[in-house]
């Protein structure tokens, strides 16, 4: 069993969707007490772990399902999954999820047809990944994430997709990195309406030592009423660190990017400028850069600071962010 506490350190002026004082901007880390993680755990099968309850589901790169390790309050999931690892080079992840914990605690009151901050997202699904790591070339990973709400029907939907991704040594300790990977996604279940939608994603760089570069293109697509959508994910990683793109615009979103990365006298640095356009009509929504520092301390303590900076042309308006942080682990 793991539970989790948060209590704000000094004033509160800002919108933690519990506090009720919402003229402020929102930071989604509301002040809670919960249990994080119980689950009953079997591994008595060969080469099989079984789990029922509450548990912290990780899957890929987190784009689709994750715990947004990054929020105060981590996201964990009530339900039954299996982890298989009997065929060679492979593992095999079902389960079915009955709910979400997200990380607007238990304590997040919203209207019934409000689905973005829901605390508490009751759900009958059904998911499964299956990876593959027995090709030089890489490793290719196929999924299913049946997701059917019981109070937001509307928010019901349905993905199939595919993600390969390895990489290939091209000179003396520089390696190049490349991932691809597609998605479709539907309506599900209830859900009054009748779309599909894709996702495509292309990544490709170097990598030598501690430096890295890479070059990016993520595309969600939205026909101006629906967009593709990943509400069970760690969104914060992705289309930028200043939270703009959570919920994906309902023209779509193209995120065209370049990162950079190295280690200087033990301290991590990251670079990342993304480029946001529509996917349907390419009106520029903006720009935006993120830049990060992060020091481990003596193996148990880490420091950091985080910058993202959103220049709005089209959605939304400018944004600007700072995080100093610190971590300990016992």
């Amino acid at each position: 069993m793991e539970g989790e506490h948060l209590s704000v350190a000094g004033t509160d002026n800002y919108n933690s969707t519990t506090n009720r004082k919402t003229a402020y901007s929102i930071i989604a880390d509301p002040e809670f007490t919960e249990v994080n993680q119980a689950y009953l755990s079997y591994s008595g099968i060969p080469d099989t772990k079984l789990k029922y309850g509450r548990q912290r589901i990780v899957l890929d790169n987190q784009r689709f399902i994750g715990n947004v390790g990054w929020r105060q309050n981590e996201q964990t999931f009530d339900g039954f999954t299996v982890v298989n690892k009997s065929l060679p080079a492979t593992t095999i992840t079902a389960g079915y999820i009955y709910n979400a914990n997200r990380v607007f605690s238990d304590q997040t009151k919203f209207p019934a047809t409000t689905f973005a901050n829901v605390g508490n997202a009751k759900m009958k699904s059904p998911i499964l990944n299956v990876s593959y790591k027995g090709w030089s070339v890489g490793e290719i990973v196929g999924y299913g994430y049946l997701l059917d709400y019981t109070d937001f029907a509307t928010s019901s939907i349905q993905t199939w997709g595919l993600r390969f991704k390895g990489d290939k040594a091209v000179a003396e300790g520089v390696k190049f990195l490349y991932t691809a990977e597609y998605a479709s996604q539907s309506d599900y279940k209830k859900n009054p309406a009748d779309y599909s939608v894709d996702y495509a994603f292309l990544e490709a760089g170097l990598a030598k030592g501690v430096h890295s570069v890479k070059l990016g293109y993520e595309l969600l697509e939205g026909n101006g009423t629906k967009s593709f959508q990943t509400p069970l994910a760690t969104l914060h990683a992705f289309n930028g660190w200043a939270d703009m793109f959570l919920a994906t615009p309902a023209n779509g979103l193209k995120d065209a990017y370049l990162g950079a990365g190295s280690t200087l006298y033990g301290v991590k640095l990251d670079a990342i400028y993304h480029d946001y356009r529509a996917d349907q009509g390419n009106a520029r929504y903006g720009t935006e850069w993120n830049l990060q520092a992060t020091k481990p301390i003596a193996k148990k303590y880490l420091i950091g600071i985080k910058y993202a900076s959103y220049n709005a042309k089209t959605f939304s308006v400018d944004t600007d962010k700072f995080w100093l942080w610190g971590e300990a682990k016992f």
